[in-house]
């Protein structure tokens, strides 16, 4: 299988992460992929030209990181990641959807700085993405998912939404979010493996 992603990807590193929670790491080839150029096959692996992409050896194509974690689940055969009762399993989806939904508009909050002048940024849509961060952040901080022993799909999303925040730092959430760097600080300790992803990153 191939992985199209940057290293720098947050929704690429939640992948990788699960990849090598599931054991199945070696299976999967990272290729670089820029979104940005019009001729990187990116573009018709995924016609949204978004990554990160799976390319399955059948040359079928699996696109959004939830899509791609739900199937690598399935590939392991393993049922760790997600509950099996129904309202379990649509309550993890939606701790899923919150902090990809952090993920997302601190992308947004980082693409309006880098694609645009400054006199050219809003910033009422800055301060639109930096609400949707503090609420989603203090929604998760009141119902952290579990570090240990088992690790939930959701906290591999937390972790690369957190670490995102980290090393863009399009806003300072670690002084309002206590809880949350100490579970960060437990999930880099008892996970280092998934923790290094963030260091290749970061590269």
């Amino acid at each position: 299988m191939l992985l199209r992603t940057s290293l720098t990807s947050p929704f690429g590193r939640k992948v990788r992460m699960t990849a090598i929670l599931l054991g199945i790491d070696e299976q999967i080839e990272v290729v670089g992929a820029n979104p940005l150029d019009e001729n990187d096959s990116l573009r018709q692996q995924n016609p949204l030209g978004k990554m990160p992409c799976l390319v399955l050896p059948s040359g079928d194509t699996l696109y959004d990181s939830k899509t791609i974690v739900e199937y690598l689940c399935a590939y392991a055969n393993s049922s760790d990641l997600f509950p099996s009762q129904p309202l379990d399993l649509a309550i993890e989806r939606s701790r899923i959807t919150l902090a990809d939904g952090i993920t997302e508009a601190a992308l947004a909050m980082v693409y309006e700085g880098r694609f645009r002048e400054p006199s050219q940024q809003s910033e009422y849509w800055l301060s639109h993405q930096r609400g949707k961060v503090t609420r989603g952040l203090l929604a998760i901080s009141e119902q952290l998912p579990p570090v240990m022993p088992r690790l939930a799909a959701s906290s591999l999303s937390l972790a690369a939404a957190l670490g995102y925040l980290d090393w863009r730092r399009p806003v300072e959430w670690r002084s309002s979010y206590p809880q949350l760097v100490k579970w960060l600080d437990d999930f880099n300790q008892h996970h280092p493996l998934l923790a290094a992803t963030m260091s290749e990153a970061s590269v």
